[in-house]
């Protein structure tokens, strides 16, 4: 796993530890909406690792989620769209969902997406 986006992860579930729960559910939106912030931080930190490792340089790396997107879909198409399609569901489930709107609260739920955000990262190694 790239190191950085490792390190992103690591934080987010830190803060989550921070996060009081109630029958499943987190009592305080504020820490468990900074740790899908920084879940999805360590997405684009695994992206762009990768990017990196195929020549990219930092000036050419991504700086919009459209250019994310071109991005997975210009070095990453023998994935047959795979990376791009969970890539998208992070992108609404983490920054959508759990971070802009702060929608999500249930630990299960939270657990899943950071689950998932975990087997992204993997991916690029």
């Amino acid at each position: 796993m790239p190191r950085e986006a490792a390190r992103y992860l690591q934080n987010a579930k830190a803060l989550l530890k921070q996060a009081p729960l109630a029958d499943d559910i987190y009592t305080d939106r504020k820490p468990v909406r900074e740790a899908f912030g920084t879940a999805y931080l360590a997405v684009l930190e695994a992206i762009d690792a990768a990017l990196l490792a195929k020549g990219v340089t930092t000036r050419e790396l991504p700086r919009s989620v459209e250019a994310y997107r071109a991005a997975l879909k210009r070095h990453f198409a023998a994935h047959n769209g795979l990376l791009l399609r969970e890539f998208e569901s992070l992108y609404r489930l983490l920054h959508i969902a759990g971070y802009y709107r702060g929608l999500l609260d249930r630990s299960s739920i939270v657990k899943d997406a950071l689950r998932d955000t975990q087997r992204f990262i993997d991916r690029f190694r």
